[in-house]
């Protein structure tokens, strides 16, 4: 199974987001991966509401308090769990899951996934 290194576990904080692209041109694949409670998970970064970016300003994924993921568009929270939203306009539905791991120091992605 390929790989892609996306970046440093010690660059990814606890109870913290980071965004990550991989490809270029005018279509690449934006994602986040999350780090909370030791479990480093990834999603791409598209609201399941509108079809926004999470971020703005970019890189910022999280309320103030760090508890949630936000959609800085329409306020829309997620877990970082399972990126299911819990409060806004798509409540119930869920933010696309991309499949990462920890090889070594580095986070990867295991398979590429196909951009929105």
């Amino acid at each position: 199974m390929s790989a892609t290194r996306l970046m440093d576990v010690a660059e990814l904080p606890e109870d913290g987001a980071m965004p990550f692209t991989v490809g270029e041109g005018d279509w690449p694949l934006r994602g986040v991966v999350v780090r909370r409670a030791g479990e480093i998970r990834a999603y791409v970064n598209h609201c399941p509401h509108a079809g926004h970016r999470l971020d703005f300003p970019p890189g910022k994924f999280t309320t103030p308090d760090g508890a949630w993921l936000r959609c800085a568009s329409h306020g829309a929270l997620f877990r970082f769990e399972d990126g299911e939203c819990v409060a806004g306009p798509c409540a119930g539905r869920y933010l696309k899951t991309l499949p990462v791991a920890v090889q070594g120091t580095a986070v990867v992605l295991l398979e590429e996934a196909a951009p929105l």
